[in-house]
């Protein structure tokens, strides 16, 4: 039995973000109908339709007729959780809202996933990836060469938006087995958004430089080689960039290196020209050193690394043939994930009947979804680390564990705050036998461990899972590597962009160009959100079994988790979207464009929406169907362009949205801290730091009608806790006294005596802080 066997969902959603929420939860064995419009899911056509909509029973229904609405109500009547995605207001038309439906079914879990929030203000929008990228200042995030929004070819926040909402469901899920009740959870493409990228704002620091497309350090960038083809240099400690200087034979320049960054990037340039790629690939693989080529998504998936991973699947389609898609992105030792069928016609009834009432045990108002969870925080970096974050933003106690030389990562940059927000922290030197002891009693009154630990780390800290299963056998371990377990580069080093270089992103964004660098670190962001998601699942197995169990991932996995329609490909499928060098778009109908005094996006679909666009601004556009497919940088763009830089941006968008043309003001990241609708939508939380000062950052990653949601914590200095932590488990205070004597332990007064680091050779620790 797997951890969501029995669950039965109803999911109204269509598209991306809703329909791939519930295939995670319907991966672990949810039982999902879902009702589509006589139409059809708008995204019908789409490959990744077959993969976002797996293991599901489908059902045609016009909610608009009086029959098949009665028909969805009595499929609510019998799920356990009801997911949406309409339009604020129309629920409520629709008698289909959270205060109807939970109300007339207490134990239901109403879960709601609009593309822009719960406001009306942008409500008639279609859900498309570039409008709400301009509308919360993504666009202006990614690295560029000019002064402009970049067009995302993925669409990250709406993965983003995806996996979130299958944990908050989980997580809606997990409590209501404690106290007996649903609720409405609201997963919108702003949490979304906020999961993925983090935007933190230090109010007392200065604003800093926007990221490069290349990638801002020298140690950690794109590089051409003599053949012209490129590579990712991803030494991002200085042990590795340390490395890489002298196996390339310029160890007599490093200490200029670190003094000058742009010195060592020019060097680094010129040297790279003078050896083919492979060359380089070779020197390093055999020095061990973080690098990969850019390749494309296609020859990666269908690649040896990916099959050795176990990461790929084959199923038959009825009429598309073999149809290849990624598997579930994360193994649970016990109650595992699987495909068990493409999505098939509902035939007959759904065979559900209507629940039961669950017996109300307790709930204190205003806990959180997890809260009571304690979770034991050995990640580093952004993956590890950041996951913890993401299991105390849904309430969970997250205890930061350190060693005396701290996660590597640790800074005072933007990055780091996002990424360890709401953790309590603890300095504790697991390489000595003091220390360890003190790790096994925290085990035993812990529910969770993460680590991204090397293969092998845990096994020579003495802290693997069948140690820590002896000592606590409720205990869920949860293991994050680059590579995963199996196949030959299991034991590598790795870093969010090698999977970017190597999974095809880099070369999506940039197109026929140069490859380009995602500012967003997607593969690590997308791995916090699985891992979240893939703990909350082995919780829920709990609640049944009574056994803890191992969880492992890989950034390799998640390298197809943030691009799985992309990826998912038989015989014939259509072309992805192609990126371009500052990309502004993919069409002249779907792009950015300048005004007279910023940015707007606009996405025009129908041939209505294509001329109201030219009677909006004047333009002769006699073909509507041949203008919806016009190139991106052709003579209509150019026309449009001329047009709209005549018009303030609010004008702009005033005009073409009477007109019925979708379009949205493209804000900078700057601008998007004062945006009233972001602020009126409960996007951004300030809290203070006790050294920084004021910050401004994202709230919440999912909001709950009865338990709260969001951060009780600012981000930890090192060993900031570790005499309250050491006291909460029940240590005397003899024995403290003694494990900060030995240095078992340490804490605050550590931290004074200590340099900030720098998270990269050569940017100061702020390499991340333009998120």
């Amino acid at each position: 039995m797997s951890a969501f066997a029995g669950v039965r969902i109803v999911d109204f959603t269509q598209g991306l973000a809703g329909p791939m929420a519930v295939m995670l939860l319907g991966d672990f064995e949810a039982d999902v109908v879902k009702v589509e419009p006589p139409g059809g899911d708008r995204l019908k056509d789409h490959p990744g339709y077959i993969a976002w909509n797996r293991n599901k029973r489908l059902l045609t229904l016009d909610l608009a007729n009086d029959t098949d609405s009665a028909r969805a109500l009595e499929l609510i009547a019998c799920a356990d959780v009801a997911l949406f995605d309409h339009a604020p207001g129309r629920l409520k038309a629709l008698g289909l809202d959270a205060a109807t439906l939970t109300e007339r079914h207490p134990g239901l879990i109403h879960a709601w996933m609009p593309p822009f929030g719960t406001g009306p203000e942008w409500a008639d929008l279609p859900p498309h990836h570039s409008l709400l990228a301009a509308l919360t200042g993504t666009a202006f995030r990614q690295g560029a060469y000019a002064d402009q929004p970049v067009h995302l070819i993925l669409p990250l926040c709406q993965y983003g938006q995806a996996v979130m909402g299958a944990a908050a469901i989980g997580a809606a899920l997990y409590e209501r087995a404690r106290s007996g009740q649903g609720q409405a959870v609201v997963v919108s493409g702003l949490h979304g958004m906020s999961e993925v990228t983090g935007p933190v704002r230090v109010l007392a620091g200065p604003s800093l430089p926007r990221a490069q497309p290349l990638g801002a350090s020298p140690s950690y960038r794109l590089y051409e080689c003599a053949d012209g083809r490129w590579l990712f240099v991803g030494t991002l400690f200085a042990n590795f960039y340390q490395k890489l200087v002298e196996v390339m034979g310029l160890g007599d320049r490093w200490l200029a290196f670190v003094a000058d960054p742009l010195l060592a990037r020019e060097t680094l340039k010129a040297e790279f020209l003078t050896r083919p790629r492979d060359e380089w690939l070779a020197l390093f693989l055999e020095h061990a050193i973080p690098a990969a080529p850019i390749g494309s998504r296609g020859d990666w998936f269908a690649g040896e690394c990916v099959g050795e991973g176990g990461l790929r699947l084959t199923l038959e389609h009825p009429e598309r043939g073999p149809v290849h898609m990624p598997a579930p992105p994360a193994r649970l030792s016990v109650t595992p994930a699987s495909v068990r069928s493409l999505a098939r016609p509902l035939e007959g009834d759904s065979g559900w009947t209507p629940r039961e009432p669950i017996l109300r045990r307790s709930s204190e108002a205003g806990e959180q979804p997890l809260s009571g969870v304690r979770v034991l925080d050995l990640g580093t970096v952004i993956a590890g680390a950041y996951a913890g974050a993401v299991l105390a933003n849904l309430g969970a106690e997250v205890i930061k564990i350190e060693p005396p030389e701290a996660d590597p990562f640790r800074s005072d940059g933007a990055g780091f705050l996002a990424y360890n927000r709401g953790k309590r922290g603890l300095g504790l030197d697991l390489k000595l036998p003091a220390a360890r002891a003190v790790f096994y009693q925290m085990v035993r009154q812990a529910d969770v461990v993460v680590d991204n630990y090397r293969l092998g780390v845990r096994e020579r800290l003495g802290i693997d899972y069948p140690v820590l299963k002896e000592i606590n056998p409720r205990l869920i371990s949860c293991s994050i590597t680059a590579y995963g377990r199996d196949g030959s580069r299991a034991p590598r080093p790795g870093f969010d962009p090698l999977l970017q270089a190597e999974g095809g992103m880099m070369a999506g964004q940039g197109g026929a160009g140069e490859p380009i660098l995602h500012t967003i670190p997607v593969n690590d962001v997308a791995t916090a959100g699985i891992v979240a998601f893939s703990v909350i699942a082995a919780l829920n197995a709990r609640e049944r079994t009574g056994e803890g169990q191992e969880i492992v991932t890989s950034l390799m996995a998640q390298s197809l988790t943030f691009q799985l329609g992309e990826v998912t490909t038989y015989e014939g499928r259509p072309p992805n979207d192609v990126g371009d060098r500052d990309c502004l778009g993919v069409r002249a109908l779907h792009r950015y464009y300048p005004c007279a005094d910023g940015w707007i996006g606009l996405v025009c679909e129908t041939e209505g929406e294509a001329r109201g666009l030219a009677a909006a601004l004047g333009l002769a556009i006699p073909d509507a169907t041949a203008a919806l497919a016009a190139p991106r940088d052709g003579p209509l763009a150019a026309a449009i362009e001329r047009a709209l830089l005549a018009l303030p941006r609010e004008a702009a968008v005033d005009r073409l949205r009477r007109a019925g043309v979708p379009a949205a003001p493209a804000v900078r990241a700057l601008e998007a801290y004062e945006s009233e609708w972001l602020w009126g939508e409960r996007f951004f939380d300030i809290w203070r730091h006790p050294r920084l000062g004021d910050v401004v950052s994202v709230r919440a990653f999912a909001d709950f009608s009865r338990t709260s949601s969001g951060y009780s914590l600012p981000t930890p200095d090192l060993g900031e806790h570790t005499a309250e932590v050491l006291q909460s488990i029940g240590v005397p205070p003899g024995e403290i006294e003694a494990l900060f004597a030995t240095g078992a332990v340490f804490g605050r007064e550590a931290v004074a005596a200590r340099p900030t680091k720098s998270a990269r050779p050569g940017d100061g620790g702020a390499a991340l802080a333009t998120i």
